[in-house]
């Protein structure tokens, strides 16, 4: 086992190393460019679609839960313990600058994810239940015809969600509260596994229906808490603001001495923190918006957008500002400690917002990424092995909480690098076919299609959907 963690450590460090991170965001470059921008150019208008009409409940088109409890459910696996342990490192190794990285790459981000999600769409398989089944790996199957990438980005998704999804989320939560509650790690498991079950076994819908409940709560309670320290210590946003731009080019980190002192650093771990926290590029989060109710591929992309924003533009950067006005981003600390830390010196008992808000955040993310393992699972091997994986997966939150099967977690973590090579080939290769789309649906957003036959007559030949999935 030592030889491959040891593999594994390798091929990790190339999986999270530079080169892939110029892969994601050169992708978000270049995907930002052949769109024209759109992203950017109709930002207000991609806002009075998704922010200001979030709870409305009518939807046209064919799916299997609407729109928002799609966004939801990507939602709940995107903003994670990412956003407030990640955001936390990322400054105390590359400086207060990288926040500015993390923002540029969300920025890409967003038409990214927005590409992912029109495909999700587009190439997404309609079965004989009636649900619905889509994500990189039947865009790649039945866009491109590379079954046996399909089948890669399927494979190491499913094995990552028991690790990054499922086990190091619980672990998160029961640590959380050990630290802040003394709650005892196998009473944590044992009742995270009870709660995740109840939702997990209910699928898609009963998962979007907590889900819609369950992320714009976590978010606001973790949003409000922040606000208020940063309001509390209103005179030193100036002087965050400044620290994030004037170091974003030259450096300057807490940790790490002279080595953690550049750009380099600062760009390096803001990208990662952005990706790691939006997931944009890796693939996972088209898997739950392919079961959304819409009409037009580019209107769920438009959810797409707005997942980045709300978990990049806006949490993340709520944690970053709470860790700068603080003051205490240079105190040693790193992670989740730092970001309880800055709570705490905002205002009294404030580290309790963090370990509730990290236990929300993580939960929420063992309830999406069960989703995307499971539609993994089934493309895979089949229908009939959804329930085997789904009470796995529920076995497997209680084994996270009390600290079980740790060098999985490491191996999932790879994975979950991994997931973005086959998925990022597919995003260019049929990087045509998203603007196709988008030419499609601007020529007139307001126009409701009546089913997917309108939409997919608008792609070449070469674009249409194949039939070489199971």
């Amino acid at each position: 086992m030592t030889t491959v963690l040891a593999i594994n450590k390798m091929i990790g460090d190339v999986v999270w190393g530079p080169p892939m991170l110029i892969l994601l965001l050169g992708t978000g470059i270049l995907l930002s460019c052949l769109t024209g921008f759109i992203v950017i150019r109709k930002f207000v208008y991609i806002m009075r679609n998704t922010l200001m009409k979030m709870f409305k409940k009518s939807g046209h088109g064919e799916g299997e839960v609407s729109a928002f409890q799609a966004v939801s459910t990507a939602l709940a696996a995107t903003v994670g313990t990412g956003n407030i342990a990640g955001v936390a490192l990322a400054i105390a190794i590359g400086g207060p600058g990288a926040v500015f990285w993390m923002w540029l790459s969300a920025i890409f981000g967003m038409t990214t994810k927005f590409s992912e999600v029109i495909l999700a769409i587009t190439y997404r398989k309609k079965n004989q239940d009636g649900s619905f089944s889509g994500g990189p790996m039947y865009y790649i199957s039945r866009g491109l015809g590379y079954k046996w990438l399909a089948g890669l980005f399927a494979t190491f998704a499913m094995i990552a969600s028991f690790g990054i999804g499922c086990m190091t989320q619980s672990n998160s939560i029961a640590d959380a509260l050990k630290a802040s509650f003394n709650a005892n790690p196998f009473i944590v498991g044992i009742v995270l596994a009870v709660l995740s079950g109840i939702v997990i076994l209910g699928g898609i819908q009963r998962i979007g229906q907590v889900t819609e409940k369950l992320v714009p709560f976590m978010a606001l309670f973790y949003i409000v808490g922040a606000l208020a320290i940063i309001l509390i210590n209103a005179k030193q946003i100036p002087s965050a603001f400044s620290m994030i731009f004037s170091t974003a080019f030259t450096g300057q980190a807490a940790t790490g001495g002279f080595a953690g002192s550049t750009m380099m650093m600062a760009l390096r771990n803001g990208v990662s923190r952005g990706v790691f926290t939006n997931e944009a590029g890796l693939g996972s989060a088209p898997i739950a918006h392919a079961a959304a109710t819409t009409d037009h591929p580019v209107r769920q992309g438009l959810w797409g957008v707005f997942e980045v924003f709300m978990d990049t533009i806006v949490i993340c950067t709520m944690t970053a500002l709470v860790v700068l006005v603080s003051g205490v981003w240079d105190s040693g600390l790193q992670g989740a400690a730092l970001t309880s830390a800055a709570f705490d010196e905002g205002f009294r008992g404030g580290k309790y917002i963090v370990s509730i808000g990290l236990t929300l955040f993580a939960f929420s993310t063992i309830l999406g990424w069960s989703y995307y393992g499971e539609k993994c699972t089934e493309y895979i091997l089949g229908k009939k092995f959804i329930t085997p994986y789904r009470l796995v997966y529920i076995c497997l939150v209680f084994v996270g909480a009390i600290g079980g099967l740790q060098s999985i977690w490491a191996i999932s973590d790879t994975l979950n690098g991994l997931m973005a090579i086959p998925n990022l080939i597919g995003l260019v290769l049929l990087s045509g076919v998203v603007v196709t789309m988008v030419k499609d649906f601007f020529k007139d957003p307001d126009r409701i299609r009546e089913n997917e036959k309108e939409y997919l007559s608008v792609l070449p030949e070469k674009y249409q959907p194949r039939s070489v999935d199971k």
